[in-house]
């Protein structure tokens, strides 16, 4: 696991080589307990909970970077060393 982006207590990271339980793009979300996985071409919840108010900054900072965080995820399905992204300011 790598993590690409933390902000507001939020951690957001990549696993390496993981598209076999969701196929697609994701990431993985950890705030104060909670833990969420969501896509990257949406920004939705696939998986898990996370407070609203935190839920809205992680979509808007995923449609933000989905370029960013797109590279990092062919990157890391191929095990490759995934980059830092921008955290929200």
């Amino acid at each position: 696991m790598a993590v690409i982006a933390m902000f507001y207590g939020i951690i957001v990271s990549m696993y390496y080589f993981d598209n076999k339980k969701h196929n697609l793009p994701h990431v993985h979300i950890k705030y104060q307990g909670d833990e969420a996985i969501f896509s990257i071409p949406d920004g939705k919840i696939i998986e898990g909970e996370i407070k609203t108010s935190k839920r809205k900054l992680i979509e808007a900072w995923i449609e933000i970077h989905q370029d960013e965080l797109m590279a990092d995820w062919e990157l890391a399905i191929n095990g490759e060393e995934v980059f830092k992204i921008d955290p929200l300011k």
